[in-house]
């Protein structure tokens, strides 16, 4: 394979005290203070589970951690107050325990963000695509970093019927291109941006599979790529497997990504993404040692 992206032209992302440049890799954990979560199915509701869960994953070479609140999908209604009460103090518990991890919460709500902005979080991790507005406003007033994804114009929670897009990748490179620039002309810092195609969210499967192959367009563009493929749909109806039994899929979906230029990786098991993305750097730097004739 040759390198996709010869230009140069990509930003250094800076969130918390950490730093990557073009070719590293961060590793984003997983932490969900939900009852229904599809994965774990609340191993990690409560909060001493909760906080033990980010301690492991630090331990295991996590850069940052993602506390999220609500579960992606529909279920029962989770109010801001109960999704603050869910997340705020476990990144305030977690900043005091790790100091210089990145936290980041996954949130759609700029009432939300404000109090995890106060409470130590690094990151706003909005899967939605900017349904709340306010939450840029709110990241450019904190100094935080922001996900800006491609939902496919769905309301938060809502599962996609029959999305169709002319081209799907050229669409997801626009539309979280312009969140991006938007998001920087109110204030927030063009290094603490990260985009996202956001797998499954408005998309089918082929959508999500036809992303992952063209994943160098939007590396391409030089904003950090994050990529949230862990144990998606997407991967267990190509493959025919329920959530649990995914994990080779995940992996080998982590290492085509990691090879077309993304950046950081939401994972669910930590030492086995950290494992495949080394070996993914490790074949990056041969390459560029001992090119091809």
């Amino acid at each position: 394979m040759t390198d996709p992206h010869p230009d140069g032209h990509h930003r250094t992302l800076r969130l918390g005290t950490r730093e990557w440049d073009h070719g590293s890799f961060g590793i984003m954990a997983v932490i969900n203070r939900t009852p229904d979560s599809f994965f774990d199915r609340g191993a990690t509701a409560e909060f001493g589970a909760a906080l033990d869960a980010a301690s492991r994953a630090v331990s295991d070479g996590a850069d940052i951690i993602d506390i999220g609140g609500v579960k992606a999908g529909p279920g029962d209604e989770v109010s801001a107050v109960a999704e603050i009460d869910r997340v705020a103090g476990l990144v305030a518990a977690v900043r005091e325990r790790h100091p210089d991890v990145v936290i980041s919460v996954d949130t759609w709500r700029a009432e939300v963000g404000e109090v995890v902005a106060q409470a130590g979080a690094d990151l706003l991790n909005d899967a939605w695509g900017g349904a709340d507005p306010r939450l840029a406003t709110v990241a450019a007033r904190y100094r935080t970093g922001l996900v800006c994804a491609h939902a496919g114009g769905l309301p938060p929670r809502t599962r996609p019927h029959r999305p169709r897009y002319g081209n799907v990748m050229r669409e997801v490179t626009a539309y979280v291109t312009d969140h991006a620039e938007r998001a920087v002309a109110q204030g927030v810092s063009q290094h603490s941006i990260l985009v996202d195609p956001a797998h499954d969210f408005g998309k089918n499967t082929w959508q999500s599979l036809e992303v992952t192959r063209r994943l160098g367009e939007l590396a391409g563009t030089g904003w950090p790529v994050l990529v949230a493929v862990a144990d998606k749909d997407f991967i267990g109806e190509t493959l025919g497997l329920p959530v649990g039994q995914r994990a080779e899929g995940t992996i080998a979906t982590l290492a085509v990504c990691a090879w077309l230029g993304a950046r950081v990786f939401r994972v669910h098991d930590v030492p086995a993404a950290r494992e495949a993305l080394t070996a993914v750097a490790e074949l990056s730097a041969a390459q560029s040692l001992n090119p091809a004739p």
